[in-house]
């Protein structure tokens, strides 16, 4: 039997998916790899943060999508470790830190692993901040927020009110000028009307940049924009305020004022998932793998990277969003078959599709062909995008729905407190209680 080029890809992200999709029935033998049997659609993470969706309806089981594709095999597992002498990557059950890891050799490894909150080295930044790049980060983010407003109700001392019905977001990027809008929605709507002891004036959001203007990297107009809808909004806007400390139940900003708040969101930023730098990969300060144009490992050949993780040599790196991923991912899968073929693979080259973010029911800024749009045309236009990209028609409806549930009463529809922390304790239990792995 002729050998078949064996391709493993490592994170089943926008980027692991797309090269995996453009591999399919090509001849090869390509086993996608992810710690997570579902992939994410993390542009509407931030709403199941802010109670409007929920988890189920951004997330999509991985062996659904991949099913179809000829070729393609999905494993649900940790990569432990890559040897690229022996050009093998070893994997293990998620998890579970005492089972015999897999020896899995390849011809080609794609790591599109992603990335992970960047504290920036913020003191208690990590401890206390609550960041949102996963599923778990959303439901626990929504679980806190509510469970501040039922804390906050109970309360007789006002410092102690104050504490809980603050809520700080550090970071006035897409994700952070989003949420603040969502959460506002979520806020000053439904929970007030739930909680007719809390009056209109105890709950406060602060969203703080340390840049001098909000969604940095798009023309001022629309940062300027954003930050008028969300004064509108009641979000307090600080532009200008670096964090220099994140303490359980406050915020301390340069020059030394202090926020008394028990909820700080962090989106300040990300950077490459720890992966790379566990294996000892060459990495830049943002944790992204150094890499030669044409997205490959310059050190090992076959080793490609890309998305969140990959940091190409010769240019500034492009920005960490899907965009970015899904468009490497088709040039690593085109680069994979050139090589097949005997030929050499070309630089990448990024397409900026430009950029779209919602703030609120009719309000999003678009910088989109060139040209700008803010109000409603540009979130008429950012609901289209994001519904068309969302994967499975299931969640699309649902997701609709939601939304024109939402829209039409200005309710929230998963305003739940759900036991996280017992379901994860249940789920250890009979994680300890199977049988051990065997190699």
């Amino acid at each position: 039997m002729p050998h078949r080029t064996r391709v493993v890809i490592v994170g089943a992200g926008f980027g692991g998916l797309e090269t995996a999709r453009r591999l399919a029935g090509e001849g090869l033998d390509v086993l996608l790899v992810d710690r997570h049997n579902y992939h994410t659609f993390f542009p509407l993470l931030y709403q199941v943060g802010a109670a409007e969706i929920d988890a189920s309806e951004i997330a999509y089981p991985v062996r659904r999508i991949v099913r179809r594709w000829e070729g393609v095999r999905f494993r649900m597992a940790e990569a432990r470790k890559l040897d690229p002498t022996s050009r093998t990557v070893s994997l293990a059950p998620p998890g579970d830190g005492d089972a015999a890891p897999e020896v899995v050799p390849f011809d080609h490894l794609i790591l599109a692993a992603g990335s992970d909150a960047h504290f920036f080295g913020v003191p208690g930044a990590a401890e206390h901040a609550f960041p949102l790049r996963q599923v778990e980060h959303g439901l626990a983010l929504r679980n806190h927020v509510l469970g501040r407003f039922e804390r906050a109700e109970a309360l007789t001392d006002p410092a102690a009110r104050v504490a809980a019905l603050t809520f700080v977001i550090v970071g006035g990027g897409a994700t952070g000028v989003e949420y603040a809008g969502a959460l506002a929605e979520l806020v000053y709507r439904p929970l007030l009307r739930d909680h007719r002891g809390i009056r209109r004036e105890e709950p406060r959001i602060v969203l703080l940049e340390a840049g001098e203007g909000l969604l940095p990297g798009v023309p001022e107009r629309l940062g300027a924009y954003a930050a008028r809808r969300l004064d509108r909004m009641d979000v307090e806007v600080r532009t200008g305020a670096t964090v220099r400390r994140v303490g359980p139940r406050e915020v301390e900003i340069e020059g030394g004022e202090t926020l008394v708040a028990e909820t700080v969101v962090w989106t300040a930023g990300v950077r490459g998932a720890g992966l790379a730098e566990r294996w000892g990969l060459p990495v830049d300060r943002q944790g992204r793998v150094r890499v030669a144009p044409t997205l490959e490992l310059a050190e090992a050949e076959g080793v490609w990277v890309l998305g969140d993780l990959a940091a190409p040599t010769g240019e500034d790196p492009p920005p960490m969003v899907a965009p970015v991923a899904i468009q490497q991912g088709a040039h690593v899968a085109r680069s994979i078959l050139r090589r097949v073929r005997a030929a050499e693979p070309e630089p990448f080259r990024y397409r900026d599709p430009g950029l779209l973010a919602t703030i609120g029911r009719n309000a999003a800024v678009a910088r989109l062909f060139g040209r700008t749009f803010t109000g409603y045309p540009a979130w008429a236009l950012w609901a289209g995008v994001h519904i068309a990209r969302l994967i499975g028609f299931r969640n699309r409806l649902v997701v609709l729905v939601s939304w024109a549930w939402d829209y039409v009463t200005f309710e929230r529809v998963v305003r739940l407190i759900l036991p996280l922390r017992e379901a994860a304790r249940l789920e250890e239990r009979g994680r300890s209680s199977a049988p051990p792995s065997r190699p």
